[in-house]
């Protein structure tokens, strides 16, 4: 293959670039190409728009609406799936017909979707909503990825230093959206769960906008793809399909901050309500520590090394509070194993969600990095729907309070051994 997003340099070229990697992070920031520039702020105003609603959905659905544990579970499954799940569907069709009108449509359906859950009063509304809210981040988010992860390799192969530190300010804004976002949405909650919506709707009618006006009908180097094929060659990947399994169950362990860490903070608080500050810890650890973190896994590990140690830290912050179960703290001194974990999870995320994108293009076929770069999420997806539903079962069973906490540190450990054991190219480097 001889995609030419997916060239890399050697490694003698990448050590040359490591000092200029230095930057600070607003040096970086105003180096970076206009196009660059909007897609990470698109994804800032994407997260402050979804968190606004979404840590707080499991608690509106259980008591508002009146769903079984079991049912919570599967919804929250369910929608990360029809996000995550259909991300190849959305890949295939950035592939097929550039960044802007796939951007565009996923927008649109947002907007829709949050106006939806707003209003929904049954199950089957809620179910609808929630799946109009997933598709359309399964058509926006691998627009965005896909062409953040293939101007990075441009901007890596251009000398300014390795490609994981443009995915990690990616990763920043992300995250602090994901501050804003809780925020915003604890204080609209004051009003009610359907002004919470409403706002989160009124952040994309802003990005739609932004989107209509800035984002360019045709990107330099951007290949559309105009003939059908590519998913019979990533199935044959195995050594790709084994990545996307072990980048899932990083997926799902993140998918417990709104599944299992709200009963944690529910049992040790009494209420719900230090779940926002919980929230709100990972997004400043992401925001002032992603870019040094990055930085340093860079000067020591490579991609597998990288997303193995993340593994183990996300396993750890689950045998962290399985650990601290038994002795059944409350108050303060209760919530302390759940920010220990929230820790752990975060650092994890910030070595495996860099690693793994900037893994993907060296998979891809030409062209076909949206295809590849969804697949990544969509094959996350299938294991975050299996997984949350059989979560909110296992929480629900009355087992001793360990043990579900003991199975989920299991999973992400188990699945370094699905890693690939090198990465395929020319001695990629980060």
């Amino acid at each position: 293959m001889t995609n030419p997003a997916s060239r890399v340099p050697t490694r003698k070229a990448a050590r040359t670039t490591r000092t200029e990697g230095r930057d600070s992070t607003w040096r970086l920031i105003r180096r970076l190409s206009p196009l660059l520039r909007l897609l990470i702020l698109t994804q800032l105003a994407f997260n402050i728009g979804f968190y606004a609603v979404l840590p707080f959905l499991a608690e509106h659905l259980g008591t508002a609406i009146g769903m079984a544990g079991w049912l919570v579970g599967f919804v929250l499954g369910l929608r990360t799936f029809s996000q995550q799940g259909l991300f190849v569907v959305g890949g295939w069709l950035v592939d097929r017909f550039g960044v802007r009108p796939v951007v565009l449509a996923g927008c649109t359906l947002r907007i829709a979707g949050f106006a939806w859950l707003g209003f929904a009063e049954t199950s089957g509304a809620v179910i609808g909503a929630v799946l109009v809210i997933g598709f359309a981040a399964a058509l926006f988010s691998p627009a965005v990825e896909s062409e953040v992860a293939r101007q990075a390799v441009v901007w890596e192969e251009d000398g300014h230093g390795p490609r994981t530190r443009v995915l990690a300010l990616f990763s920043v804004a992300g995250q602090a959206g994901a501050f804003v976002g809780p925020l915003l949405g604890a204080l609209l909650l004051a009003v009610d769960f359907r002004t919470a919506c409403l706002a989160g709707a009124g952040v994309f009618v802003l990005v739609l906008a932004g989107h209509l006006w800035l984002m360019p009908q045709h990107i330099p180097g951007r290949v559309r793809v105009r003939e059908r094929g590519g998913v019979r060659s990533l199935l044959r990947d195995r050594r790709f399909l084994a990545l996307c399994c072990a980048y899932g169950t990083y997926l799902l362990a993140y998918n417990q901050l709104y599944l299992a860490l709200p009963d944690e903070v529910q049992r040790a608080a009494g209420s719900q309500a230090p779940l926002s500050w919980l929230f709100a810890l990972s997004s400043v650890l992401v925001v002032f520590t992603q870019l040094p973190v990055t930085r340093w896994a860079g000067d020591r590990l490579d991609l597998r090394r990288s997303m193995t140690a993340g593994l183990l830290l996300i396993a750890s912050g689950f045998a962290v509070v399985a650990a601290a179960r038994p002795a059944g703290w409350t108050g303060t001194a209760g919530l302390l194993p759940a920010a220990g974990f929230v820790i752990l999870l975060t650092v994890g995320q910030m070595l495996v969600v860099p690693a793994a994108r900037a893994w993907v293009p060296d998979f891809a076929e030409d062209g076909r990095l949206g295809l590849y770069m969804g697949a990544l999420s969509s094959v996350s997806g299938l294991i975050v729907l299996a997984g949350s539903a059989a979560t909110g079962f296992l929480l629900g069973l009355g087992l001793p309070a360990a043990v579900p906490w003991l199975v989920l540190a299991a999973v992400p450990a188990l699945a370094v051994a699905l890693l690939p054991h090198r990465e395929k190219g020319t001695g990629a480097v980060v």
